[in-house]
């Protein structure tokens, strides 16, 4: 629930204390209510209100935007980890971090404000920047919020960060902290937003509940904290809707092939299968010890160190067609690659 400031906060807990609580709007001033026929703004939008009054009006505006921004902030299970993200489509697409959805094409679990859970895939996810969206597959009309595709938050601008501190709770809710963008950077926002573990992968938000950013890294204080710009996304769509893992980075592994042998060069070239692990693709396709593997997809495999390299370019899922020979008899089989 909302807390709504008495009006003699500014008396009792200070400037300070009450502005913990509420934050401005951009884009365009924020108006007392009584002074909204004359248009007239109470005070620069970079600087901290003044007086009681400036309070009320910034706290009047952030509630109109939590409503339907606190209905599109998710939870995400990672299985064995919690984080947060945020619906930007009907459909059902979810903004997150990388480290979140920990990689392309992985089983996620969705959940929304009032407790239910929805099944999701990760798709694509920009590395250097933490940067990564997934979507839920039960088809389905979402609660969703608006993009700041025209980038209007400034540096000093007041912004409001939601997000599952320490892991869904639906007795708790989504959780609310205010703060300043102090410093923005092509591939990076800061702000002095209070974030903890399990808020990463969720929102940030103007008070209009424009999307401006996604939670990346919580800083060694509190008041130290890193999120990804909405343009990273927009810049990266279409290969992230796509599905495509792109660059590297500290944040999620490139999913990597495995074919599930242990081998040793051979003199005449190739090398041998000294063993096959179970329940592997080599297992599944019949690739047996003592197997000498001779070209892979029709390229020759000069040795061990060529063959390692061959595998570990290729996707998961990818099938290949191995030359090998048997018993003095060359045969060919097809292994659908695993991932290590």
């Amino acid at each position: 629930m909302t807390q709504v400031l008495p009006h003699d906060c500014w008396r009792r807990v200070g400037a300070s204390a009450a502005l913990a609580l509420i934050s401005l709007s951009l884009g365009s001033p924020i108006l007392a209510a009584d002074e909204k026929a004359e248009a007239r703004p109470l005070y620069n939008l970079q600087e901290a209100p003044e007086s009681i009054r400036d309070l009320l009006a910034i706290q009047e505006a952030l509630q109109r935007s939590l409503p339907r921004t606190r209905k599109a902030t998710v939870g995400i299970d990672m299985g064995g980890g919690s984080g947060s993200g945020v619906i930007v489509s009907k459909e059902g697409m979810v903004l997150t971090a990388a480290h979140v959805s920990g990689g392309v094409g992985k089983k996620l679990t969705v959940i929304m404000e009032d407790g239910t859970k929805h099944k999701a895939t990760s798709l694509g996810l920009v590395a250097e920047t933490d940067a990564a969206m997934l979507k839920i597959d039960e088809k389905g009309s979402y609660p969703y919020v608006e993009i700041d595709k025209e980038e209007r938050a400034l540096m000093g601008d007041w912004v409001f960060a939601l997000g599952h501190s320490g892991g869904f709770n639906k007795e708790r809710g989504v959780g609310v902290r205010i703060g300043r963008i102090v410093r923005w950077a092509d591939q990076t926002i800061q702000t002095d937003c209070n974030l903890i573990g399990g808020d990463s992968g969720g929102p940030l938000f103007d008070l209009k509940g424009r999307l401006i950013g996604i939670h990346s890294r919580v800083g060694a204080s509190l008041e130290q904290n890193m999120h990804v710009p909405i343009r990273v996304f927009l810049r990266h769509w279409e290969k992230m809707e796509a599905s495509e893992f792109i660059g590297e980075g500290p944040f999620a592994e490139k999913p990597v092939a495995f074919l599930g042998v242990g081998t040793e060069d051979r003199e005449e070239g190739g090398v041998e299968v000294k063993v096959v692990g179970k329940e592997t693709a080599a297992e599944e396709a019949g690739v047996k010890v003592g197997d000498a593997i001779l070209e892979i997809d029709g390229n020759e495999v000069e040795n061990k160190e060529k063959f390692s390299a061959g595998i570990k370019g290729l996707k998961p899922g990818t099938k290949v067609k191995l030359k090998i020979l048997r018993d003095d008899e060359e045969i060919e089989i097809e292994v659908e690659l695993g991932e290590k």
